[in-house]
């Protein structure tokens, strides 16, 4: 297989955590898989192969929205990603599907199928009318992105921009609706694609990622620190919750000890970190980028309770992790997280999004109830090593490679609900 993802680096969000480990677990099960990734360059595993796809890496910490030297630009490509920056719009898929494009028609020989990473620029399209099998993961529909975004922009001009920038979804969804198989992660995510994007539902199927439940494990030798809350996001954007959840810390602080973990860095100068000092919490929350999944691990075992507050998930890395820990959760009902962490009281807790006294009663009722924090710990984990393991993943995920190539369907829908 040849995978690709566009932004490939497991600090910058789901996508490379997902591009690591199916990788690592397709290598196990005997395939060979070579992965195609533009900057920030992944995190793979021994045994899987890597060809970088070069760009212009114009969002780089610490200098996003950079201007690039003259020498840099070497393609049609870097021209239209440097002109589509310029113009306030996203130009990195499209101009990464262009340049694995030309790539792969020097290597037709060498692979049996192209997986695609939620890309969805205009070079995957000409890769199935190149005559490549395809595979695409969609974890969730870009388009709930945009209407939350725009739910919490004000004023004519940013609400202009919000839109500018979403304007590679006009090309994601074409380029979606013409691809012979998509696989998504979870049961809403298929339901949002279908109505969304337009995607036929005899094309999409469901295989929900995972978690290393080897280093995401109970850690009996360390203590939950009383009052330590855990919230683990990747992106400083309205859809993650973190306002309603600062909303709520700030009522808990009224009355008990309290203290929250971020992992994850708010933009300087951005809403998030505007919240903090508006709401004086800035001995109270920490935040951290940039761990290890070992040190990532012992922060949710300090943690008396992991808090998912998304307005919507297509599925939910930061659930499973939490539940792998034997962490007890309190989640939103955004998207697939009743999915994820099941009904609740199962492994957690559920509120409705977007609301801070919800996440008050909800966090409260944890932090005063040793007994129910251990059973929903126990039973997350229970939940996580029946159903969310990457090896369950990637055998869901190789089952639709064989459909592929031998013109099966798809296989049904995996059910884990």
């Amino acid at each position: 297989m040849a995978f690709l993802v566009y932004r490939g680096n497991p600090t910058c969000g789901g996508q490379g955590v997902y591009t690591r480990h199916l990788t690592r677990e397709l290598v196990a099960l005997g395939h060979s898989v070579e992965v195609f990734a533009g900057p920030p360059w992944p995190e793979l595993d021994e045994g899987v192969g890597f060809t970088p796809v070069p760009g212009l890496d114009l969002y780089r910490d610490p200098d996003p929205f950079r201007i690039p030297a003259r020498r840099e630009f070497t393609s049609l490509a870097d021209v239209q990603e440097f002109a589509i920056m310029l113009s306030g719009g996203f130009g990195e898929p499209a101009a990464f599907s262009r340049r694995v494009r030309r790539l792969l028609a020097a290597r037709r020989e060498e692979f049996d199928l192209v997986h695609d990473d939620q890309c969805l620029g205009w070079g995957i399209g000409g890769l199935v009318r190149d005559g490549w099998p395809l595979l695409e993961t969609i974890h969730h529909p870009i388009t709930v992105d945009r209407a939350i975004a725009l739910d919490h922009t004000r004023g004519a001009w940013r609400r202009y921009s919000t839109r500018r920038w979403f304007g590679f979804l006009r090309m994601q969804v074409r380029v979606a609706r013409r691809l012979p198989a998509v696989l998504t992660v979870s049961h809403n995510s298929r339901r949002d694609i279908h109505a969304q994007l337009g995607v036929p539902l005899e094309r999409l199927t469901v295989v929900p990622v995972g978690v290393d439940h080897a280093v995401f494990a109970p850690d009996p030798a360390v203590a939950a620190r009383p009052g330590r809350l855990m919230v683990t996001t990747s992106s400083d954007v309205p859809m993650k919750g973190l306002l309603p959840l600062l909303e709520a810390v700030a009522k808990l602080r009224a009355e008990r000890a309290i203290e929250l973990v971020v992992i994850g860095q708010p933009r300087p100068g951005g809403r998030v970190a505007a919240a903090i000092e508006r709401l004086g919490l800035g001995d109270i929350v920490t935040t951290v980028r940039g761990v290890s999944d070992a040190t990532l691990a012992r922060y949710y075992a300090e943690a008396e309770v992991a808090v998912v507050p998304s307005l919507y998930e297509g599925f939910s890395l930061p659930a499973i992790e939490a539940m792998s820990c034997g962490v007890p959760v309190v989640a939103t009902t955004g998207g697939a997280l009743p999915e994820v962490v099941g009904p609740s009281g199962e492994a957690a807790l559920l509120v409705e999004p977007n609301d801070p006294d919800a996440l008050v009663a909800a966090i409260a009722r944890l932090l005063d109830d040793p007994a129910l924090r251990a059973a929903l710990g126990a039973r997350g984990r229970r939940r996580v090593m029946e159903r969310f393991t990457w090896q369950v993943t990637a055998r869901g995920t190789a089952a639709c490679y064989d459909a592929i190539l031998t013109g099966a369907p798809l296989p049904d829908a995996m059910r884990f609900a």
